[in-house]
């Protein structure tokens, strides 16, 4: 059977290994980036170039946006030049992009009118899982589009899960986005209690990591951690970014975040530091400087 073709959008830390997979299970397809390095690699491994996003939709099914945020998402697929002005009726626009849930039905409105059919699908597990094609992947849109698009997401993601309408994708990846920044505080906060009182920081995440406190993001993050690894899979920018939408999301809902709300000052400061490109694993450096003590390796690990 022949594939549809596809256009991908953004090929940054997580799009460019998620479009590498895509070539590798026998997509054809069609790239753009504002930054020519990333589109040169991808045309290398077999993907044909385009030089705006009305370009990339002119020639491909179903395109794919893996954007920053709601603006650059706007931009992309409304404005002049972008994927709406080329796409055909009867394609599908899938943004895997974290952004405002209010942005999402936007574009889907838009799009309607054009018969173009949407899907919001933001992704989580960082660059490891984007390069592992192990993505969790929560999708907002119309049942049929979804079924349609399943066997493409899978590409990309081991967990693929539709949630609801347009916009409900986004709103489950707010959920996920609390969940992991208050966790990495947390698990911050602990480890510095710990390192303050004398024990080694190594042997605590041995000792808990098989019992209630154990996670994924503790996995993920607790080793970057000792080892003063900040190397970024997830920016605390981008971090920032979706705390600050899921608050905005709140206040329209009338819901009170209240811790959300201390991690998204912390996350904040870590930013005026000059630490938005570093990991979000290294929220652990603003409990850390508060106590004057790092949570770092003294053993080597096993």
């Amino acid at each position: 059977m022949n594939k549809k073709k596809i256009g991908f959008i953004g090929l940054g830390i997580m799009g460019k290994p998620m479009a590498k997979n895509l070539l590798k299970a026998g997509y054809p397809l069609v790239v753009h980036d504002v930054d020519p390095r990333p589109v040169e690699e991808l045309v290398k491994s077999g993907a044909e170039k385009a030089d705006s996003p009305r370009e990339v939709a002119k020639r491909t099914d179903v395109i794919i946006a893996m954007l920053p945020d709601s603006a650059d998402v706007e931009q992309v697929i409304l404005a002049e030049r972008g994927v709406l002005e080329g796409a055909r009726p009867g394609s599908t626009i899938i943004d895997m992009s974290s952004i405002a849930p209010l942005v999402s039905r936007k574009i889907f409105a838009e799009a309607e009118k054009k018969g173009v059919e949407v899907l919001d699908a933001p992704v989580s597990g960082g660059e490891p899982a984007a390069i592992q094609g192990t993505l969790a992947i929560m999708v907002g849109g119309k049942d049929k589009v979804f079924d349609e698009c399943l066997d493409l997401l899978r590409v990309m993601g081991k967990s693929v899960v539709r949630v609801g309408e347009v916009g409900a994708g986004q709103v489950t990846k707010l959920a996920n986005q609390i969940i992991v920044a208050l966790n990495i505080e947390a698990l911050s906060e602990a480890f510095v209690l710990a390192v303050k009182a004398g024990v080694d920081p190594d042997l605590v995440y041995k000792a808990i990591r098989g019992g209630l406190a154990g996670s994924n993001v503790l996995d993920a993050k607790m080793n970057m951690i000792l080892d003063g690894n900040f190397k970024p899979g997830f920016r605390i920018r981008l971090h920032q970014k979706d705390l600050k939408n899921a608050l905005l999301t709140a206040t329209q809902l009338d819901v009170p975040l209240p811790i959300t709300s201390m991690v998204q000052q912390i996350l904040g400061a870590l930013v005026n530091e000059g630490k938005g490109e570093l990991d979000h694993s290294a929220i652990a450096t603003f409990t850390e400087g508060l106590a004057k003590v790092k949570v770092r390796r003294r053993t080597k690990p096993d």
